[in-house]
């Protein structure tokens, strides 16, 4: 589990390319100071395991199923990567849960400067767009981010300088592609309004059912 609040930059220095997966090498140093085989590191908001490591960079291999879901495929040596730890159980939770399941990609379709502030327009699949609301969380490539808008096609996020600088969004262009992973609240919300529909047989969900479900 992580918060979405990326920790450094890591650099790409090796891609090693199987017939339907890979093993990645990354350069960190905050990383690096306490890393153990077996940890869980978010790369670009997906969790990898390291299976090799020293004190200058570490490896995790993406199987098959990663690589179509994410952005990973695209990686190539140079390339700057989003690194975050996983949570410990101590830690403040800054950002929100993100568990690191990736559940779609996205395009970069606008970036513009308003005041201080970066607007970022990102394409997504209606898939991902469903479970987005005005002021809900939603992690792009990992990082925790407060939705500004949403509409049938795409929706914005607002960064600050200091997300900017230290994270992949200051580096991405429009027609990149970034990882999506949406609030997992809102599936076990879904999910628990789906049964009771079907429990229900299809009763209609108003406001006195959602108050006596714990929801208002």
């Amino acid at each position: 589990m992580f918060t979405g609040l990326v920790e450094e930059l890591g650099i790409i220095k090796a891609v090693y390319n199987g017939p339907d997966s890979s093993r990645i090498k990354i350069a960190g140093g905050i990383i690096g100071e306490d890393i153990k085989l077996g940890d869980s590191v978010a790369v670009n908001g997906v969790c990898l395991t390291v299976v090799d490591f020293n004190k200058d960079d570490f490896q995790a291999q993406v199987m098959a199923e990663t690589l179509k879901k994410t952005n990973l495929l695209e990686l190539k040596i140079g390339d700057k990567v989003n690194l975050e730890r996983a949570l410990r159980m101590n830690d403040r939770l800054g950002g929100h849960l993100v568990s690191g399941h990736v559940d779609g990609v996205g395009r970069i379709v606008e970036k513009r400067r308003h005041d201080i502030a970066i607007v970022i327009r990102i394409e997504a699949p209606e898939t991902i767009l469903h479970y987005l609301i005005n002021k809900g969380s939603v992690a792009i490539d990992g990082i925790s981010l407060t939705v500004v808008d949403v509409d049938s096609k795409d929706f914005t996020v607002s960064i600050i300088p200091h997300t900017m600088s230290l994270t992949t969004l200051g580096i991405k262009n429009v027609g990149e592609i970034v990882n999506l992973e949406v609030d997992m609240l809102a599936r076990y919300v879904e999910s628990f309004i789906n049964k009771k529909i079907v429990k229900d047989k299809g009763k209609d969900i108003s406001v006195e059912f959602l108050a006596a479900n714990g929801f208002l």
